[in-house]
């Protein structure tokens, strides 16, 4: 199965100056939960960004520019590349904006956190994508200082479409 897991704010912001713009307490650790034991592809900024491989996944580094290795640490210089080196199983992709372009068509699942925040002069951006080909389920609205809501998107079989 192909997950996409992305947090995004109210206008659509996922990155600002090669960060993401906001910290929100327990987001990693329901990343954790939803990765562990699974492969995650994610493009090089990304990786860069955290810095390490995550322990207890699979992490494939999607880059044509660099090589990355690592106990548990693959690179690929594509998207189907990484696809092809998961081989069977669960694969989330955890950003950015190109890698969650071409994953969105074939995605399954999305999990996507709503953040209840604009971000001004934001660099990059969730990929628009038709909300009528999944099923939404809206879940929890948690946060203290920036409030979010956690939402999955779920693709429509053929015979529900």
């Amino acid at each position: 199965m192909l997950s996409i897991i992305a947090a995004r704010s109210e206008n659509n912001v996922i990155g600002k100056d090669g960060k993401i713009p906001w910290h929100i307490e327990g987001e990693q650790e329901q990343f954790r939960q939803l990765t562990m034991g699974k492969t995650v592809i994610m493009g090089r900024k990304t990786y860069e960004e955290i810095g390490r491989p995550l322990p207890g996944r699979k992490t494939i580094v999607v880059s044509g520019t660099g090589c990355f290795e690592g106990e548990g640490l693959l690179t690929a210089a594509s998207f189907k590349e990484a696809l092809d080196m998961a081989g069977s199983g669960d694969v989330f992709v955890a950003g950015g904006y190109s890698l969650y372009k071409e994953a969105i068509p074939l995605a399954d699942v999305m999990y996507v956190t709503e953040v209840k925040t604009v971000v001004e002069d934001g660099d990059v951006f969730f990929p628009r994508f038709n909300a009528d080909d999944f099923d939404l389920s809206i879940g929890e609205t948690k946060g203290k200082d920036l409030e979010y809501t956690r939402t999955v998107y779920t693709r429509k079989r053929k015979e529900d479409a």
